[in-house]
């Protein structure tokens, strides 16, 4: 993989390579990763071409903040990078105050000794900003993202936490882009939904959107993205394997954005592995090609738990299908007949 930092994100003066690293898995979702192990996949997504690093107070609870900006410091390449971090989450000492948790609680593997109390005020942003500052060891972050506001993730205590963002969140987010603090804002979130009402609220660059769009996942095709291109909100797509089984394939138990996986999905994987054995292309492959063709997705954000998963990965995108099997999946009623699979168009 050879591209850099080749692809513009929305307006804004940050740019993104086609693929790039989040690092969610590494924080101690579902498995603990020492720091060792962390550098190592940071510099193998370095020396594979990668060029935008993502991480989130959630992540861990400080965990990925904390060794991702001493990798970059260690490696030396924070000047050759895009990094992004999250809004919306303030972390406090455990031992002081109770953890507040969403729909999708998630117990960290080895996380630091901290819990999340959401805020999306004014007041509770800038603080949220310079608490990852400390812990990146950065004065400067290119991309600050919303983190999980909207229904998908507190349900109906949405409207209390949107409110805030309503009411003084967005003149935060106005403030640090406008003096230089960031380069980029936007949301980082399970759905396109609250991308489409905040991005008609305020100015956003872009959105970090998780698993909505995928082989399995058509939903934006409806609309959503091309209102978002439109409005040049540039897509990060992440969760393409929909969180394991466009990774792990039909054969293994695997997960579906986080849950058992129905047995309609189960299916349609095996029909999706069927095509991908006949013209010899990787279902790994297949899944990040099809949502980096999509000309509103700047780039595709992947997560590893090792170097050797985070080489795999770059190799897998840097495959291409054949446009017959692009074909195979419309005519077989596997994609739908709209969705773009044109290389000669993408913005790859």
């Amino acid at each position: 993989m050879t591209d850099l930092r080749t692809r513009p994100l929305g307006k804004s003066p940050a740019r993104v390579s086609s693929i790039g690293l989040g690092t969610v898995g590494m924080a101690g979702f579902n498995s603990k990763v020492n720091y060792r192990q962390f550098e190592q996949a940071i510099d193998a997504a370095f020396q594979g071409g990668i060029r935008h690093f993502d991480a989130a107070p959630f992540y861990g609870y400080g965990k990925a903040e904390y060794y991702l900006g001493h990798a970059l410091r260690e490696l030396g390449i924070r000047d050759q990078v895009t990094l992004s971090t999250k809004a919306g989450r303030i972390l406090k000492p455990a031992n002081r105050y109770p953890d507040i948790k969403g729909r999708y609680a998630i117990e960290w593997v080895d996380a630091l000794p901290f819990v999340a109390e959401y805020d999306y005020s004014y007041d509770g942003i800038m603080r949220s900003f310079e608490g990852s500052q400390f812990r990146l060891g950065q004065d400067f972050i290119d991309v600050l993202l919303m983190h999980d506001v909207g229904e998908a993730w507190h349900g109906d205590q949405a409207e209390i936490y949107w409110k805030q963002l309503a009411d003084s969140g967005y003149k935060a987010l106005d403030e640090l882009r406008r003096n230089g603090y960031v380069h980029a804002v936007g949301l980082g979130v399970n759905e396109t939904e609250a991308v489409l009402r905040a991005s008609s609220e305020f100015d956003f660059d872009c959105a970090l959107i998780a698993g909505r769009y995928s082989l399995l996942n058509h939903a934006p095709l409806e609309g959503a993205f091309d209102e978002l291109h439109k409005r040049n909100v540039a897509i990060i797509a992440a969760g393409v394997f929909n969180s394991g089984i466009l990774a792990t394939g039909s054969s293994t138990e695997g997960a579906y954005d986080y849950q058992k996986v129905p047995e309609e999905i189960r299916d349609r994987v095996r029909r999706i592995e069927v095509v991908c054995e006949q013209f010899g292309v990787s279902l790994v492959a297949a899944a990040i090609e099809f949502v980096k063709l999509h000309p509103a997705v700047s780039t595709v954000l992947l997560g590893a738990h090792s170097a050797q998963a985070v080489r795999q990965n770059i190799q897998a995108a840097s495959q291409q299908a054949p446009k017959d099997f692009w074909q195979a999946l419309k005519a077989q009623g596997l994609i739908p007949e709209q969705a773009p699979t044109d290389t000669s168009v993408s913005n790859t």
